[in-house]
């Protein structure tokens, strides 16, 4: 059974009113990026807890979570809510599947997500590892309108230190504006608009997928890339298409 160690918060950052960046330092042992790890209150005498991914790289520090308070919630907005030096609890261990290590080795990789979970997808971007083995790397962050797009000086940075092997596409759903996809992502590979806005292809022959966000998206992309025979991706048989599902 896992341990709950405590955690200490040293920064927060509101992105909107309703997504937040929580900071901390806490005893946790070596993760892998993409993996998420169980943050928890304790609320009316039981100890509340939830996933939430990763955003630092291995290594670094402070550890960081990403989050949407979710009114009416039991645990988010009360998350956010705490203050420099105020505690909560985290499991002392990390968990999950969508790390590099379960990737195949392909030209292409493409991180397609929606919302806050971009956060594992920060923290894959932050390794050394991606760089070394992709010869391109495709990051598509949907959101509902354009403030929702965290994490862009970074991105931004990204962009700049790798310019020919990076490419970020951002979809917003509720918004026309310039230089970003109005639209879904599912339907934006069926009508082939996200791969002429990158300049690659997205095919069995060269890609890699993984999926993290709200599940009807990883179910409706999942169905558009299995129209281009890309399969769900396990270690048994192998595949072109890893998820994770965020919610």
């Amino acid at each position: 059974m896992a341990q709950w160690t405590k955690a200490q918060v040293v920064a927060k950052h509101y992105w909107t009113e309703r997504l937040v960046s929580l900071q901390f330092e806490a005893d946790i042992a070596p993760f892998k990026a993409g993996q998420f790890l169980r943050c928890g209150l304790d609320i009316d005498g039981d100890r509340v807890g939830r996933a939430y991914s990763l955003v630092n790289a291995p290594g670094e520090h402070p550890f960081e979570i990403y989050f949407n308070i979710v009114a009416g919630g039991q645990l988010s907005p009360r998350l956010a809510t705490l203050e420099v030096g105020d505690a909560f609890w985290t499991h002392e261990t990390s968990n999950g599947f969508l790390v590099l290590d379960e990737v195949p080795n392909v030209p292409d990789l493409w991180l397609l997500s929606t919302g806050t979970a971009i956060g594992p997808f920060i923290s894959m971007l932050k390794t050394a590892e991606i760089w070394q083995r992709f010869e391109h790397v495709v990051l598509v962050h949907a959101v509902r309108t354009a403030e929702e797009l965290s994490y862009s000086e970074f991105i931004n940075n990204m962009l700049k230190v790798h310019t020919e092997k990076f490419h970020f596409v951002p979809f917003i759903s509720r918004e026309q504006v310039v230089n970003s996809i109005h639209g879904r992502i599912p339907a934006a590979i069926t009508n082939l608009q996200l791969e002429k806005r990158v300049g690659l292809a997205l095919n069995a022959d060269r890609s890699h997928v993984m999926l993290c966000g709200n599940s009807g998206m990883i179910e409706t992309t999942r169905n558009a890339l299995a129209e281009r025979d890309m399969i769900r991706h396990r270690r048994s048989v192998p595949g072109h298409v890893s998820t994770e599902k965020y919610f």
